[in-house]
């Protein structure tokens, strides 16, 4: 049996870790969702804003603006590579920009490794206090964490939703034909959508650099979890992209209090039972051509 305060330790852990979850996958499920590309190489704009955040906080002393400054350039790297190599690759298949991202991924990591060199860098935490959260002391950070996901996932729906650049953009998603028939550059869209999608993994390789050691390998080693996660939620849907971090959170947290092993296995056969039961993931619709 399982100790009641240390169950519920896990699934705090479990919220703050889905929330770093969602941060990491939130941009690929958008740029899929308006342009049809699984750009894998959101990863490394999450591996770009964490050494930037290293390296402002350790000169400026403050964390806050290093994020600020990860999440700027993860902006900026995923708008050059839009206008840079995606622009040019739109009309090609889907296998065929998978396989581009992954080297544009690959390509990144050497780029890093020569500016900051293969050694792990450690980012302080910016607030390393804990409180009691109905028993289990839980860092206040962590909480910092849910909160921002939050705060972003209702700036993605507000955005979506509530802006005529949004309302564009998922009109886009349903029929870009009808979209361009209105006058509307698509591939100024694209590049909005590259833009915010590059800047919000800057975020989050950032946020979470405090919890890990900032590594070259970091984008590659979350690549199998961000890529479960979005198929699970159903590749191109922010809401499915939300509940499948937060559930493979709570599966890879509690499950390393059962056995810990199965933190690694465990979602991987949750993907495959969703999958068997509903082929689109969680919140998917079929696969469509752009």
């Amino acid at each position: 049996m399982i100790d009641t305060q240390l169950l519920i330790s896990g699934v705090l852990f479990g919220l703050s870790l889905g929330s770093i979850f969602f941060l990491m996958a939130v941009g690929l499920s958008l740029v899929f969702g308006l342009m049809r590309v699984i750009s894998l190489d959101q990863l490394l704009y999450y591996s770009l804003g964490g050494y930037v955040t290293y390296s402002i906080s350790v000169t400026t002393g403050n964390f806050w603006l290093g994020a600020l400054g990860g999440m700027a350039a993860g902006a900026i790297a995923g708008l050059a590579a839009e206008r840079l190599v995606y622009l040019r690759i739109y009309e090609r298949d889907i296998t065929f920009t998978m396989i581009t991202s992954f080297g544009i991924l690959i390509g990144g990591v050497g780029v890093i490794k020569y500016f900051w060199g293969l050694v792990p860098l450690p980012v302080a935490v910016p607030i390393d206090v804990q409180i009691d959260v109905l028993g289990p002391e839980i860092p206040v950070y962590r909480l910092i964490i849910v909160g921002l996901s939050g705060l972003v996932y209702g700036g993605i729906w507000m955005f979506l939703n509530r802006t005529i650049v949004g309302k564009a953009m998922r009109a886009a998603i349903e029929n870009v034909e009808h979209v361009e028939g209105l006058g509307i550059n698509i591939y100024r869209l694209f590049a909005i959508a590259f833009t915010i999608a590059g800047g919000l993994s800057g975020l989050a390789g950032g946020l979470y650099a405090p919890l890990i050691m900032v590594d070259p390998q970091m984008g590659l080693d979350v690549l199998a979890f961000v890529f479960m996660i979005v198929i699970i939620g159903g590749l191109g849907s922010i809401k499915g992209t939300l509940v499948s971090s937060f559930l493979v959170g709570q599966v890879v947290s509690l499950g390393t209090l059962v056995y810990a092993p199965m933190a690694q296995m465990a979602p991987f056969a949750i993907m495959l039972l969703i999958l068997l039961v509903k082929p689109t993931g969680l919140y998917g619709s079929p696969l469509l051509k752009r």
